[in-house]
Parts: structure tokens; C-alpha cells; sequence
């Protein structure tokens, strides 16, 4: 198989300049969080270029293109819009996005009226109909079990509690039977974007959540998945209030606080172990928002509960 070609600045001043015509282009400089599945790159102030490194890639930005034209209307903040896009190499794709004004989460707070935001987020992802996003081609995604996920879990608290890191006690109330209990509801899939993270939530000063990127894992599948995210990005009780407002009840509240929490151990666990890259610090902070109390932490009785 022939390998992928490695962008350079070069590679990318060249494409630039042929997109925007603008003499020498502007300043181009690496994304240092641009992630596994794009080389990402600043394009003077208003422009991010992203580049697909494999073919695989290249499928899921081109329908990334066609969603976030979808749910545009749906989501109630901003969305990229791409300004051009085409092949950078042989099959591999490439889309010249605006960029959205403000922070991210992880450098500014959500306030209160951010949570609102988040609940209208949650809504529009639920609105977007189905049919048309598996037009798109975006896949559908079984919902994990959370008893297999428990079990990582603990396996995970018990490797933390030899570095101090985690009292495996605090797992134990999610006991065998919660976890049966919190199982995804039939009937309760929805679009999840399915990357909720801090560096995808773009906030203004003031708190407000104003935009969103990083479409391109986005399935149809469990909201929970969304919950669960938004807990490790902005803290359990902004997480848990703002589905709540979004009309989701106990149990998918629940069930997303608990892969939150089950994750954030696993997760860091494996970067003490060398098998996650990313910084220590930053798996602790992650940790630490998904295991904030909330007033709704003890799985009781729950009734059957249609979606909403």
C-alpha cells in the first residue's frame, strides 16, 4: 500500500495560496491539538485547514461536509461552514473551514446560561431526523453495555488505587444490577456527535457556548454518549442539567455519568500505563469533572422511559 504523504508548511502555504489568492497567502501554523484523525492548520485568523491522512479519513470529512449542513439548522449555534475543498493528494481530501470566534472549553468555563446552550445542542442533535442523516451515510452505532464497561472500570480503579490515584470505593455504587438497570432504552436512538469534548465546544467570554466543531465521528446511536462527554468536558452537574433541560429523564442522565466516570478510570489508567499519549494532567482533570457530585447519583427504581 503506498504510504500517505507527510504535509509539510510548504505543502500547505502552496494549497492555500491556490485557494485564496491572495499573493504570498497568509501565515499558516500546525494545530497543536488537531487530533488523530486530521492534520489541522491555523490559516491567518479567520481560516482552519484540515487535511485528511488516509482514505478513510477523506470519506468520513466528505460527509462531515454534507452533516453539518444538516444540523445547522437544528443545533442553534455555529457550525464551519467549509469555504473550499477538494483532494490536497491522490484520494485524500482536504476542507478550508471558517473559523469560529471565542475559546474552547478547556480554556474557558461554561456558565449558567452556557448550560442552556448545551441543553439546546442536545435537542437539535435529537431533532435532526434519522432518515435523512443515514442518507448521508452516517452509521449507526449499537449502544455499549455498560456491565462490560463497569467491569474495565474496575479492573482500571484497581490499578489507580496502587498509585493513589482512585478509591476503587467510589465505584461501588454502580453495582452489577445499576448497570443492567441503566442499559440504553429500544427505540432511543438519535444523531450523537459523538465528540463532545472541551477543544470541540467553542465558548465566548461570557461562558456562552456559541459554536461547535468536529463532526466527523458523529452516529447515530446512544444519547447517552453525548451526556457522557459533555461530563468530562464541563463537569458532571453542568452535564446532568443541561440534558435535563434538554428533556432527557433519570436514566439517560445516569447511564451518561456512568460511562463518563467508567471511561475517565480506564482512560487513566492507560495513560499511567503508556498506552494513552495523552498528558497525565490533562487525564486527571478529565477525571475529576466526571466523577463531581451530582444530587441524582444513586440508581433506584427506574421506569420504563420513552424518549423524548
Amino acid at each position: 500500500m503506498t504510504q500517505a504523504p507527510t504535509p509539510t508548511a510548504e505543502t500547505v502555504r502552496r494549497l492555500v495560496r491556490s485557494l485564496l489568492h491572495d499573493g504570498d497567502g497568509p501565515d499558516v501554523r500546525p494545530v497543536a491539538e488537531g487530533g488523530e484523525q486530521h492534520t489541522t492548520w491555523w490559516v491567518g485568523t479567520r481560516h482552519v485547514l484540515r487535511l485528511a491522512p488516509d482514505r478513510d479519513a477523506s470519506v468520513r470529512q466528505r460527509r462531515e461536509l454534507r452533516l453539518r449542513g444538516l444540523v445547522r439548522p437544528h443545533v442553534g449555534m455555529a457550525v464551519p461552514t467549509s469555504v473550499a475543498h477538494g483532494e490536497w493528494a491522490p484520494g485524500l481530501g482536504y476542507t478550508l473551514d471558517t473559523r469560529l470566534p471565542g475559546a474552547t472549553a478547556e480554556e474557558v468555563g461554561v456558565s449558567a446560561v452556557g448550560e442552556a446552550d448545551l441543553a439546546a445542542l442536545l435537542t437539535g442533535l435529537r431533532e435532526v431526523p434519522v432518515r435523512q442523516a443515514e442518507a448521508l451515510g452516517v452509521p449507526r452505532v449499537a449502544p455499549r453495555s455498560l456491565e462490560e464497561v463497569r467491569t474495565a472500570a474496575a479492573r482500571a480503579a484497581g490499578r489507580l488505587a496502587e498509585d493513589e490515584e482512585f478509591d476503587p470505593a467510589r465505584l461501588a455504587q454502580l453495582t452489577a444490577p445499576a448497570a443492567r438497570q441503566l442499559a440504553a432504552q429500544p427505540g432511543a436512538a438519535v444523531l450523537v456527535h459523538h465528540g463532545l469534548s472541551g477543544e470541540h465546544l467553542v465558548v465566548s467570554g461570557d461562558g456562552r457556548v456559541r459554536g461547535v466543531l468536529g463532526w466527523a465521528d458523529a452516529a447515530i446511536g446512544d444519547p447517552a454518549e453525548d451526556i457522557a462527554a459533555l461530563a468530562v468536558a464541563v463537569g458532571a452537574p453542568a452535564a446532568v442539567r443541561a440534558a435535563t433541560l434538554a428533556g432527557y429523564g433519570a436514566r439517560p442522565c445516569l447511564r451518561g455519568l456512568w460511562l463518563a466516570r467508567c471511561d475517565t478510570l480506564v482512560r487513566l489508567a492507560d495513560g499511567l500505563e503508556g498506552r494513552d499519549g495523552t498528558p497525565l494532567p490533562v487525564l486527571r482533570v478529565r477525571l475529576r469533572h466526571a466523577w463531581e457530585a451530582i444530587m441524582l447519583e444513586r440508581v433506584t427504581d427506574l421506569p420504563d422511559e420513552q424518549p423524548p
